[in-house]
């Protein structure tokens, strides 16, 4: 998943949504917690994890990621995960009473109030992010292609074959957004037992 399905599979919860949408920039095991990050900040990065090993497994992702070509099918998860995005920025409102916008208002919002340090890596991204409002833009494929092509020149090592990638979506758009609408309910469902299962465990003092 990409920065805005984590966001919304995130939920309202500030810690869960900053950590869902920092996941790929933090490393390593979260036990013991990594040098300033709280408790509440590493379980929303451990919920992104979990949603990104759902992903991986379910039968429409992998349906996706056979979609992709055989040239790119290696960068293929990162390709899926944007084409996603895209969706959901384009279907924002099957999934959300809350307009796009106010959403993305609010995660960058909570993002940039969060008192603990945030991963390094993630500052020029998150400063670019909140200015060009890339999570509502995802619902342009020309957008999505330059965010891939951003990621082939300056996220990847080179040599890469995920530049010119965006026009993968255009080639099974159909297919790629019924694997789509499959894949997000069940991701919903996901994220929400998981974080229902995680506040049992902590008991009525962290409720």
């Amino acid at each position: 998943m990409n920065f805005l399905a984590h966001a919304l599979l995130a939920g309202p919860v500030v810690d869960d949504r900053v950590g869902g949408v920092i996941g790929d920039f933090v490393k390593g095991r979260l036990q013991p917690l990594p040098p300033g990050l709280s408790v509440a900040l590493a379980d929303g990065v451990m919920l992104h994890r979990r949603i990104d090993s759902f992903a991986d497994a379910h039968p429409a992702f992998r349906r996706s990621r056979a979609r992709v070509s055989t040239v790119r099918r290696r960068v293929g998860g990162i390709m899926v995960d944007l084409f996603y995005d895209h969706f959901l920025a384009r279907h924002w409102a099957q999934f959300s009473s809350e307009p796009l916008e106010a959403f993305t208002a609010e995660t960058y919002a909570f993002i940039a109030a969060h008192p603990g340090p945030l991963p390094v890596d993630f500052l020029p991204v998150f400063r670019r992010m909140a200015e060009d409002d890339w999570l509502a833009a995802y619902r342009d494929t020309a957008h999505v292609a330059r965010a891939l092509d951003r990621m082939a020149a300056f996220r990847l090592r080179r040599p890469n074959p995920l530049a010119g990638a965006g026009a993968e979506l255009l080639r099974d758009y159909a297919g790629f957004e019924a694997d789509f609408f499959a894949f997000l309910p069940d991701a919903l469902a996901f994220a929400a037992s998981e974080q229902a299962a995680r506040a049992g465990a902590a008991g009525p003092a962290r409720g």
